[in-house]
């Protein structure tokens, strides 16, 4: 386990996540498959060739899910008892094939269960992407875990 128990998380605290994924059409191909999102903004280059991005999207909701799958070995792995939800999800710029992205957590609110077992963590995840030193924002939101205590 690599994770933070719930007495480990600091309120302020932010969290650089290491690792980094450049994002393939594969990628988002496959998980527009697997979720039957046949949006062509996704998956039609002609189609999305004469929208204002010129080329394909990358599915709003494989950046977020890879987001929270890049943060989870610095926050949460093995040390989780649930996701409690996701909250205030915005993508203010668009993410393409190609892009490398990179995910930093805030922790902004901790409180313990009304039992004092556990503890509910919520931390603002922020997503780039990276083009050498620029950054550009491409997904914030929410998250809200119900992590374990050391005990």
């Amino acid at each position: 386990m690599t994770g933070l128990y719930y007495e480990e998380f600091e309120v302020g605290e932010t969290i650089e996540h290491g690792k980094r994924r450049t994002i393939s059409e594969s990628d988002n191909q496959r998980f527009c498959d697997m979720t039957m999102n046949q949006q062509p903004l996704h998956l039609d280059q002609e189609f999305a060739a004469k929208t204002q991005f010129d080329r394909r999207l990358v599915n709003g909701l494989y950046t977020m899910s890879l987001a929270v799958g890049l943060t989870i070995p610095d926050t949460t792995d093995g040390t989780i008892v649930a996701n409690l939800s996701y909250d205030n999800v915005e993508h203010p710029n668009p993410v393409f094939h190609g892009d490398t992205i990179r995910v930093q957590s805030t922790v902004t609110d901790k409180r313990e269960t009304s039992d004092g077992e556990r503890g509910i963590v919520t931390m603002h995840v922020e997503v780039f992407t990276i083009d050498g030193e620029d950054e550009t924002l491409v997904c914030e939101f929410d998250r809200t875990t119900l992590s374990l205590k050391k005990q």
